[in-house]
Parts: structure tokens; C-alpha cells; sequence
């Protein structure tokens, strides 16, 4: 049995993570989910209600991006802020264990470049919308920016 002021390893096999979190931390961060977060429910609405339907999700190529037309190597992720450091609403860093946490988030950010610079190199085009590019005030602007590509390199017309 462990008291609560225990630490335990975080880490994952090849994920470097020798740093420990407290338990709380590590509940948190097993809470997270992988696929179906809001960001994602919110872009594949927006995609749908543009036309640009008829993708696939979590696709079986590197990086398993989140939303993918395979038959024309279209990819888009859509990142959270917090663990994929965007570079436009810089989160805060934690206040606790800052060490584990920048080491966590350099790996975090080598392994997205590193997925994307693979998928371009297989021939793929490759999207990121930025949680906080899908916030209300925020959602027209980049669906502006965004989706006459997406349609561009799908052959498809966007919907009205």
C-alpha cells in the first residue's frame, strides 16, 4: 500500500521516464484520453458540416493522425495545447517537477515533428489545428484558413 506523499514512475517503455509524479498526477494523466476528445468531436462537426466527410480516424500510419483521408494522404491532427505545447496560446508550464515535465514535453514535441516530417516524406500533406484554434471565438478564422486547402487537396467543394 502506498500513502499518498509516495512517488511512482510515470514513465512509459521508451518513453525516457524515469521522473516520477505523484499518484494524483498519475491519475490525471491516465484520465486523458487518446481519441474522441472535444477538440476532435468539434473538428470532425466542422468538417462534416463543410462537406469534407468521408475520412477515416486514428488511420494505421506513423503518428496515427486523428482525422485522415488515406486515399489522398491528407492528415490532420488536432493537438492539445497543454501536451503538445502550442506555440500559439503558450500554457504554463507546471510548477511541480518542472524537470520531469520539460523533458515530457521536448519528447512530446520531437516525436510530433519527427511524425510529421515522416508522413510529408511518404507523400502525405499533413495538417495541425491547435486546441485553442477550435475555441468559439477562434473557430471561424481557422476553418477560413483551413478548410478551401483541405478541399483543395481532396477535390472536394465546400458546402455553403
Amino acid at each position: 500500500m502506498e500513502s499518498a506523499g509516495v512517488q511512482e514512475d510515470a514513465g512509459r517503455a521508451g518513453d525516457g521516464g524515469e521522473a516520477t509524479v505523484s499518484p494524483a498526477v498519475r491519475k490525471s494523466m491516465q484520465g486523458n484520453k487518446r481519441r474522441d476528445t472535444r477538440p476532435e468531436l468539434i473538428m470532425r462537426e466542422l468538417l462534416r458540416a463543410a462537406g469534407l466527410n468521408g475520412y477515416r480516424l486514428d488511420w494505421k500510419v506513423k503518428g496515427h493522425p486523428d482525422i485522415a483521408w488515406p486515399g489522398k494522404k491528407v492528415a490532420l491532427f488536432v493537438n492539445g495545447c497543454f501536451w503538445h505545447r502550442c506555440p500559439h496560446c503558450h500554457p504554463s508550464m507546471p510548477r511541480s517537477n518542472v524537470e520531469y515535465w520539460t523533458l515530457k514535453f521536448e519528447r512530446n514535441k520531437r516525436r510530433d515533428a519527427e511524425t510529421i516530417l515522416t508522413l510529408q516524406q511518404e507523400g502525405w500533406k499533413v495538417h495541425v489545428v491547435w486546441e485553442c484554434q477550435l475555441k468559439p471565438a477562434n473557430r471561424d478564422r481557422t476553418c477560413k484558413r483551413l478548410f478551401p486547402t483541405l478541399a483543395r487537396e481532396l477535390g472536394k467543394s465546400l458546402r455553403q
